[in-house]
């Protein structure tokens, strides 16, 4: 059976918000246990796909990019890896998990927000409803699991206003550079974007990674647990990311934020430390109803293509 573009676009953002809900409970250990600092992840984050994806780019066929595109991308990488890694790392270790996972839900909100600004997308009563929707059953999900906010990781203001902007700035990210990503290969984009991040953020954060606890101690499994991070929550997903925004708008995209406090409770569930109630199932629910009405709802092709038909 073959996929259609939207069903692929679907499937994508489901890997990589699947990748992503298994690394917020690697990075927080990591931070909670002072191996990494946020500051020393979002360098090794930043310069590690940065050599990734030029290394990669060595092997794949050669794209020119125009000055004024290369500004875009300039502009999406500080924002979409540099200011929003460093702001979530930053708000992570300040906040606690519930409230990192109720704020990433208003992703959505910006992203349908920023992307009627700057793309002219409708915004419908159904894309509405949808965001809505599916935003209500993430922060259903949150606040009836079985979640402790361990001593010092309750909520802070400092963090709570770090992972939402976070998500603005994610939001921006994904609707500047949508038009691009039918322009240019996911790896062109990937190695500029992280390029320009890497080189900026390196002044400030290089000592952070010199001095880290982790390379100071023996035990394998802390690297293990970066290795995924880098390798799968970094490198993998920010090239699979604009694959999907070819395919789905970004206001779909941002929907699968929702996902994240679905996905750790599943894994929670498996390793025992939760258990598969009613509420989680009707949660699940009002989260993939509101990807579905926000799929479903007219896009600025749509109403244009409607446009045309009545004018005829």
């Amino acid at each position: 059976m073959t996929l259609s573009q939207k069903q692929q676009g679907h499937l994508i953002m489901l890997v990589v918000m699947t990748v992503f809900g298994l690394n917020i409970p690697i990075n927080k250990y990591l931070y909670s246990t002072g191996l990494l600092t946020p500051m020393a992840m979002t360098m090794l984050r930043m310069g590690f796909a940065a050599i990734a994806f030029w290394v990669v780019s060595l092997f794949t066929k050669k794209e020119k990019v125009d000055r004024r595109d290369l500004l875009i991308l300039c502009i999406g990488g500080i924002s979409g890896m540099l200011i929003n890694q460093s702001l979530f790392a930053y708000g992570l270790g300040q906040t606690s998990s519930v409230d990192a996972s109720i704020i990433t839900t208003s992703g959505p909100l910006f992203a349908m927000i920023l992307a009627a600004v700057l793309l002219k997308e409708p915004i419908t009563f159904k894309k509405a409803g949808g965001v809505l929707l599916g935003g209500l059953g993430a922060i259903f999900l949150v606040y009836t699991s079985n979640q402790v906010v361990t001593p010092g990781q309750g909520s802070a203001l400092a963090g709570d206003i770090a992972v939402l902007s976070a998500q603005l700035f994610y939001a921006f990210y994904l609707v500047i550079t949508r038009p691009l990503s039918t322009k240019y290969s996911p790896i062109t984009m990937m190695k500029w974007m992280f390029f320009f991040a890497a080189l900026i953020n390196l002044p400030v954060s290089y000592n952070a990674v010199f001095t880290a606890q982790l390379f100071r101690q023996p035990d394998i499994m802390p690297y293990l647990m970066l290795s995924f991070t880098l390798l799968g929550a970094t490198f993998f997903t920010y090239m699979m990311i604009p694959l999907a925004q070819r395919r789905i708008r970004p206001t779909t995209i941002s929907m699968y934020n929702n996902m994240q406090p679905l996905i750790a409770s599943g894994v929670a569930i498996y390793m025992g430390m939760d258990r598969f109630t009613f509420e989680k199932l009707l949660a699940a629910i009002l989260i993939f109803g509101g990807v579905y009405l926000v799929t479903a709802s007219k896009s600025r092709a749509d109403v244009e293509r409607e446009s045309k038909i009545e004018q005829q």
